[in-house]
């Protein structure tokens, strides 16, 4: 992919603040503890019940736009990535659209994926402006999945944060980077929510959902583990065989922050450079598509400003979907991690 780059990103996360002590009420301290030392998260960000995807986005957009002083009427489109739209119709991407005052002849839409969806998005818009149907394009990525889980679930309830980020991309003639992207809709299945769309899967249908909340995101973390086992060691050769590039080429290797112990278990079999794959699951916990922007506001903030990093990007997860992205970042007219408090 040529013609388009980075220009700017701002993620942002709820001032709610929850803590392990929080689900002390609802599982016991020994049920805390080995959850805990399997997904390392130590707290994370929730939205409260007024609170949407949107929201987030919303203020990070308002905040990049300024920071970058671009006027409304120069987005030529607008893309919004996630599996917690505020509507099952219309489209998020149209809410934000007007909220954002931009022009009507902005190419908006929404893009239903989650895990996967940062290098889905860059791709996408960079797409767009390689063709010449843009110039300047945004990417509203994130989601609220503290709304769809169940509160009773340990393995979801304290996996799962919520983050909203915008990526502000232009035409750039002399940038490239390099995607992969690919599906197995095979293991659909085993992270879903089985009722609440126009399909409803029936609790009799599959016995795993026997007794669950069919409304909430059910995950079968054990075929979720195998499947990221056998996808992403394999995604990350044929990144760099693509690429042509070594693991010393990269900067950093920024992996879709899934739980600790997957983490760690990939970087090893990988064979990368711990000290240049970052982790903030222990802060932000799984953010789901936002989780690669936020590392990057937040873990590479001060290195994105001032120079230019060479990223190698994994995303992988619900779907199943994985993609990956090796790409020149930098130095960012505006990179930045804020707060929404409470509407």
């Amino acid at each position: 992919m040529t013609g388009a780059r980075i220009a700017g990103l701002v993620s942002c996360v709820p001032s709610h603040d929850v803590g392990n002590e929080y689900f002390i009420d609802r599982f016991d301290q020994t049920g805390i503890d080995d959850v805990v030392k399997m997904i390392g998260v130590v707290k994370r960000r929730w939205v409260d019940s007024n609170t949407t995807t949107s929201d987030l986005c919303k203020a990070a957009g308002q905040r990049l736009l300024a920071g970058l002083a671009w006027e409304p009427e120069t987005i030529d489109a607008l893309v919004f990535v996630s599996q917690t739209p505020d509507y099952r119709l219309p489209a998020t991407a149209c809410l934000l659209q007007a909220e954002w005052g931009l022009s009507t002849s902005c190419i908006a839409f929404d893009v239903n994926l989650g895990c996967s969806g940062y290098p889905y998005a860059l791709w996408l818009g960079m797409t767009m402006i390689q063709s010449g149907a843009a110039t300047r394009v945004l990417l509203a990525v994130g989601d609220t999945v503290s709304k769809i889980v169940d509160p009773q679930d340990r393995s979801t309830a304290m996996l799962f944060g919520d983050a909203g980020t915008v990526t502000a991309l232009q035409a750039s003639p002399d940038s490239q980077a390099r995607f992969i992207l690919g599906t197995d809709g095979r293991g659909a299945h085993n992270l879903i929510v089985p009722q609440g769309g126009c399909r409803n899967t029936a609790e009799n249908s599959d016995s795993r959902l026997a007794g669950k909340n069919l409304s909430s995101l059910y995950m079968d973390g054990g075929e979720i583990f195998n499947f990221t086992l056998r996808a992403v060691p394999s995604l990350v050769t044929r990144t760099m065989e693509f690429s042509g590039k070594s693991h010393e080429s990269y900067d950093a290797f920024l992996f879709h922050q899934a739980n600790l112990f997957m983490l760690k278990h990939l970087i090893k079999k990988a064979k990368l450079p711990v000290e240049r794959t970052p982790i903030n699951i222990d802060d932000f916990g799984n953010t789901s598509s936002a989780s690669i922007p936020l590392l990057m506001t937040t873990s590479l903030k001060t290195e994105l400003a001032e120079k230019t990093m060479e990223l190698a990007m994994f995303g992988f997860g619900v779907g199943y979907s994985w993609s990956s992205a090796s790409i020149s970042v930098g130095p960012l007219d505006v990179v930045e991690t804020i707060e929404q408090c409470a509407l």
